[in-house]
């Protein structure tokens, strides 16, 4: 596993995942994100740690399209036009919380070191990925 950062794209996994994304037909795209998000989501047992990043990543790039959200990252991110995600919302907040719940192998090996930048931007992620508050109605 390559990692040099703490960012969503800052492992090998998720330059490849992107990669991958950016080789799709453009109406491919969103299933593919689809998928990686409930690949996650739906493991019950121990989840690698390469399918945890792909995971983040996919959500990254849910919340990049979010009110707030950051553009996903130039040099390891996406390169190809993506359609709208935000659709996605709910998806991606399931996928990230089981990235953070045990069994889970990324969290523990950023348990192992100094994880706590990388928990930070996780919960950055969650928070651009919450539903907006309703608006209210006037009297």
């Amino acid at each position: 596993m390559g990692t040099w950062d703490v960012g969503p794209f800052d492992n090998d996994a998720a330059a490849d995942f992107c990669g991958d994304l950016d080789e799709a037909a453009v109406g491919e795209r969103e299933d593919i994100v689809r998928s990686t998000l409930i690949r996650a989501i739906d493991t019950v047992g121990y989840l690698e740690a390469s399918e945890s990043e792909e995971a983040v990543a996919a959500a990254a790039l849910v919340a990049a399209q979010c009110p707030g959200g950051e553009p996903a990252d130039l040099v390891h991110g996406t390169e190809e036009p993506l359609p709208d995600l935000t659709g996605l919302r709910d998806l991606a907040l399931q996928a990230l919380d089981r990235v953070m719940t045990e069994p889970s192998e990324l969290m523990d090996l950023w348990a192992e070191s100094d994880g706590g930048p990388w928990r930070a931007n996780i919960r950055r992620l969650q928070i651009l990925l919450l539903p907006p508050p309703p608006t209210e109605q006037p009297a």
